[in-house]
């Protein structure tokens, strides 16, 4: 037995020392966000990535076309698609020192569905779940769902894979983003549509910002620097850990409302850097409820959020539609002021920035839920925007009335806004959500009356009025629609800081 075992061992060493060692090679690689099932923007110079060994010869075809690069010394690699016409089902195929192929690929429409948890909010928690679900038969329309990872270096990878829209893979997918999917899918006559979800509940605005786009802004550092302290008492702790019970234990010592998708760049780096350079239409974004506090710095901090992200793209400046925040919480008896109003005029000041476009949606909330369930009228709504926008649909009215101008006459406001010709229409008897203020700055609900495409707005207690608020509050009783049935954006007159 001794004797077996020791000739056993004399040739493995033997095989050791005389035989060449293989050469350790990386096999040709994709990531995630390339699949079988995906969806190319048409019309665009689709870049492909991926990885190799370093100086490997790369082959890329679809559709006729052969692409060649070489992996640079790191083993990364890239080549940029002609585009790509739509109708035809497509194989991709990578080859170098081995072979990748990805069938049953379309060609159309992508969209990115980022945000916070109204966002994530599923088909299945929404209104008429059962019976969308089981109609959910949408080969054309795709879907991908990043995972979720929040994290200090930046990502190349992610965990997730394209799927085909049916009843079973709808359930747990973005509901506002499938609903806006749909309407595109059916109004642009069956065109291919793919989603990517990367999304994370609570998340602040921060968190998907670049780490170099955070350290150049000064109103991003003030949010930073409040966190700092807490993430170098992470890592300290960590590295005194030496046992899960003392891990466990840090984990008990996190400060209390800090969670890792509040912290700035976390979420950018895991979920939507391995995203960058893939060819989208543009992105729908439902987020603000965790900024709802810093309601003036989220002025500055979501355009920032969206130039940031157009500018790592390199595909210009991309569609960006955002969902403004829902009505919720108690009804206010009287006219008070709101952290959450505050957060949906910045969210309205946003549309100064080019190619962004706003779904009011202070009429579809609900009191006692953060997460409101009628998605379908979400996603009709962003729709709109793109239908107009994007494909050219001048007749698609994409928006209710935005106040615009006031002017004083003597004991009333007149208010003006844009879009006239689209009307001004009350859901009701009379119109509901005004307030008037005078000198003392003290509102009181207001008299409001269409006058041809005006609206004054007076009050008996108030002979020289200065200011008119709308829809003001948590969760304000408003009926001003166009005849559209679109509903008017909370606004207000007075100083906007």
């Amino acid at each position: 037995m001794l004797k077996k075992f020791l000739q056993t061992i004399t040739f493995f060493i033997v095989v050791a020392v005389f035989c060449p060692i293989t050469e350790i090679r990386a096999d040709v690689s994709l990531p995630a966000v390339f699949g079988d099932n995906m969806v190319f923007q048409r019309g665009l110079s689709n870049p492909v990535w991926g990885k190799a060994d370093p100086n490997e010869e790369i082959t890329v075809s679809i559709a006729g076309q052969i692409k060649k690069t070489t992996a640079n010394t790191n083993g990364k690699w890239l080549v940029k698609l002609d585009p790509l016409k739509t109708g035809d089902v497509l194989v991709l195929t990578v080859k170098g020192k081995n072979e990748i192929q990805l069938k049953n690929i379309l060609v159309g429409e992508v969209w990115i569905c980022s945000g916070q948890s109204n966002m994530v909010f599923t088909v299945a928690r929404g209104n008429n779940a059962e019976k969308e679900i089981a109609t959910a038969d949408y080969p054309n329309i795709r879907l991908l769902k990043v995972s979720q990872h929040a994290t200090k270096e930046p990502q190349d990878d992610f965990v997730g894979k394209w799927e085909i829209c049916s009843s079973q893979t709808i359930p747990t997918f973005t509901a506002a983003g499938y609903f806006f999917a749909r309407n595109l899918h059916k109004e642009l006559n069956g065109v291919p549509i793919g989603l990517i979800q990367s999304a994370w509940g609570g998340s602040s605005c921060e968190a998907w910002i670049p780490q170099h786009v955070i350290e150049s802004d000064v109103d991003a550092q003030t949010f930073a620097l409040r966190h700092k302290n807490f993430e170098q008492q992470t890592e300290n702790s960590a590295k005194r850990s030496n046992n899960t019970a003392n891990t466990a234990q840090n984990n008990r010592q996190r400060p209390a409302g800090i969670k890792q998708q509040h912290l700035s760049s976390l979420l950018y780096n895991g979920m939507i850097h391995p995203l960058e350079r893939f060819g989208i239409r543009g992105v729908i974004w439902y987020q603000g409820e965790a900024n709802a506090t810093r309601a003036y710095q989220y002025r500055r901090i979501f355009p920032l959020l969206i130039q940031s992200w157009r500018n790592v793209w390199q595909q210009g400046d991309f569609s960006f539609y955002y969902v403004q925040l829902a009505n919720f919480r108690k009804i206010s008896e009287q006219p008070s002021e709101s952290a959450w109003a505050e957060l949906r005029e910045a969210q309205n000041l946003t549309l100064s920035v080019p190619n962004t476009g706003q779904a009011v949606a202070i009429d579809i909330g609900e009191a006692d839920d953060i997460h409101p369930k009628n998605k379908q009228e979400v996603g009709k709504r962003l729709a709109l925007w793109a239908l107009a926008k994007d494909y050219d649909k001048k007749e698609v009215v994409f928006s209710g009335p935005v106040y615009q101008s006031f002017q004083i006459d003597g004991n009333k406001i007149v208010l003006t806004f844009e879009q006239p010709n689209n009307g001004l229409i009350a859901k009701g008897d009379q119109l509901k959500g005004f307030a008037i203020a005078g000198e003392d700055k003290k509102f009181v609900w207001a008299d409001a009356k269409i006058v041809g495409q005006t609206i004054e707005v007076s009050a008996k207690e108030i002979d020289q009025p200065v200011a008119v608020r709308y829809g003001w509050g948590d969760n304000p009783v408003v009926n001003l629609y166009n005849n559209a049935g679109l509903p008017a954006s909370p606004f207000r007159t007075d100083n906007q800081r």
